[in-house]
């Protein structure tokens, strides 16, 4: 069977994107969010400040280092594809994944131990 040179291409660097995300999931990742904040600046303009955002960001990521360890290994794998995907990653879109993820874990332990005790089932 041939293969498109088309799809021999995209292996390597589908390749590649998994293998970062699979050992950025043990550690916090390094993100470059200058770009990000800049367009958010000039999106914002004229109140929009480069410097604020960056800041905002270092401060997330210094919650992500500290609450890294609590968050589960698949959380952090489908998050990071996910915030990386779309171009210029943050660390507040990588933080709001992993807390939502962690949440709807929670919603549903929650439902599964008040089920057939009386409680409400949404």
């Amino acid at each position: 069977m041939l293969v498109p040179t088309r799809a021999l291409l995209l292996s390597p660097a589908v390749l590649l994107l998994s293998a970062t995300i699979a050992a950025a999931a043990t550690d916090v990742p390094r993100f470059d969010v200058t770009p990000s904040c800049r367009g958010a600046a000039l999106q914002a303009k004229p109140i929009g400040n480069i410097d604020s955002c960056v800041q905002n960001e270092q401060s997330a990521r210094d919650h992500l280092v500290a609450q890294w360890d609590k968050f589960l290994a698949a959380d952090k794998a489908q998050c990071l594809q996910l915030s990386t995907t779309a171009g210029e990653p943050t660390y507040t879109e990588l933080l709001t994944c992993l807390e939502m993820a962690q949440q709807v874990r929670d919603l549903h332990k929650e439902e599964s131990t008040t089920t057939g005790q009386g409680g409400k089932i949404r």
